[in-house]
C-alpha cells in the first residue's frame, strides 16, 4: 500500500475519469495560469487590455461593410453592427479557447517534465481566461445593445424573450464543447505537429459553416 505522500500515476481508463477532484486541489496553480494567460497575452502592447474590445469592434466593422453593405446578407432586421458583434461573441469565445486548448501539450512541455500536476489544469485555464475576456467582450455587446434599442428607429423590433434564460448554458455548451475538440486536437498535435498548422484554418472554415455572418 502506498503512504499517503505517495501519488501513483496510472492510464485513465474510459471517457468520463476526469479526476475533476484532483484539479480542484491544484487550484492555486490553476489560478496563476489563468493570470499567466490573461495578464501576459497583451502585457507588452500599448493599449493593453483594451484589445479585447477593439479586437472584436474592428471584426465586425469588417463584416458589416462586407457582408452588409457589398454581399447584401440579410440580418432578419437586426442592426448589421448589432448582429455581427453578437454573432462573434461567442465564436471569438469559441475559436480563442479552442485554439489555445489545441496547443497547451505542445507549449507547455517543458513544465510537465518537470513536476506532476493533473494536465487537465492547463487547458481548463484556457477556458477560465478566455470567459474573463468573453465577459469583457460581453459589457462591450451591451452597450452597443443599449444604444439600439433605446436610442435608434430599430429599439421596437427588439425583444427579450424567455429564452434568454438559458443563455448560462449556451455559455457553458461552448466552454465545454471547445474543451474537449481543444483536448482531442492537442493530442494529435503532440504526436503529428502538421495539425499546428491545420487549427487555424479548420477554424475559419468553422467560422463560415456556423450562423455567424448570417441568420438561422
Amino acid at each position: 500500500v502506498p503512504a499517503d505522500y505517495e501519488i501513483v500515476i496510472k492510464p485513465t481508463k474510459g471517457w468520463f475519469k476526469l479526476n475533476l477532484a484532483d484539479v480542484w486541489r491544484y487550484r492555486d496553480l490553476l489560478t496563476l495560469l489563468v493570470h499567466r494567460d490573461f495578464v501576459a497575452k497583451y502585457k507588452q502592447t500599448v493599449l493593453g487590455p483594451i484589445w479585447f474590445v477593439v479586437q472584436p469592434l474592428l471584426t465586425t466593422l469588417v463584416f458589416t461593410i462586407i457582408f452588409g453593405k457589398v454581399a447584401k446578407i440579410p440580418t432578419d432586421g437586426i442592426p448589421p453592427m448589432l448582429f455581427y458583434l453578437c454573432g462573434l461573441l461567442g465564436w471569438n469565445y469559441f475559436a480563442q479557447t479552442f485554439q489555445g486548448a489545441a496547443g497547451t501539450l505542445t507549449t507547455n512541455a517543458g513544465i510537465f517534465g518537470k513536476v506532476y500536476f493533473p494536465r487537465l489544469v492547463v487547458p481548463v485555464s484556457v477556458v477560465v481566461s478566455g470567459f474573463m475576456a468573453f465577459a469583457i467582450q460581453l459589457v462591450t455587446f451591451l452597450a452597443f445593445w443599449s444604444y439600439f434599442k433605446f436610442f435608434t428607429a430599430s429599439g421596437p423590433s427588439m425583444h427579450q424573450g424567455a429564452g434568454l434564460l438559458w443563455f448560462p448554458l449556451v455559455i457553458l455548451q461552448i466552454a465545454l464543447l471547445s474543451l474537449g475538440v481543444g483536448l482531442w486536437m492537442t493530442s494529435l498535435t503532440a504526436k503529428y505537429r502538421d495539425f499546428t498548422f491545420l487549427t487555424p484554418f479548420l477554424v475559419q472554415i468553422w467560422m463560415y459553416a456556423t450562423p455567424v455572418i448570417y441568420p438561422l
